[in-house]
């Protein structure tokens, strides 16, 4: 039995030690808004946070995240609101959208701890992730929106925030 806190409420997982997170996300748990991808934690679609920081999660054998918190998309907001989210609606930035719960659960880690990441700051923190689409450059000034958003700089519809 492994016990984590998931997006706010603790959970208690009865499956193989080995299985991967992401599979207990989606398939044990039945959130899924975190992708599978390629399996071997090269492209991001899985991307989690664990214990604060962005991780693939099919590359975490369940039993390490014994103890731990996790959040998944699901857990950035219940509506779907939180600046990260609101900055990828306002900026447009998914295609096919396939890629985006993992793009923007790592940009949530970047902004948590960089709350106004240069665009190089961007790219490395954003390089575990890939788009088949092309769409980094809309995802860069996503992430530059949502530091604003959460500076105040801008409201979640682009008007002047208290700052200005």
């Amino acid at each position: 039995m492994v016990t984590f806190n998931l997006n706010g409420q603790t959970v208690e997982v009865d499956v193989a030690d080995d299985t991967p997170l992401l599979w207990v996300l989606r398939d044990t748990l039945h959130l899924t808004g975190t992708k599978f991808g390629c399996g071997l934690g090269l492209c991001g679609a899985c991307t989690v946070h664990v214990d604060g920081l962005a991780q693939p999660a099919c590359q975490i054998p369940v039993s390490t995240a014994d103890g731990t918190v996790i959040t998944t998309i699901e857990g950035l907001s219940s509506d779907g609101s939180s600046n990260v989210q609101a900055a990828w609606v306002a900026e447009q930035v998914p295609q096919c959208g396939y890629c985006q719960s993992g793009q923007i659960m790592a940009a949530a880690a970047l902004l948590a701890s960089n709350a106004d990441p240069s665009d190089a700051a961007i790219d490395v923190a954003m390089s575990g992730n890939i788009c088949r689409c092309g769409t980094y450059a809309s995802i860069k000034r996503a992430i530059h929106r949502a530091a604003a958003m959460n500076a105040g700089v801008i409201s979640t519809d682009g008007s002047a925030g208290r700052d200005r």
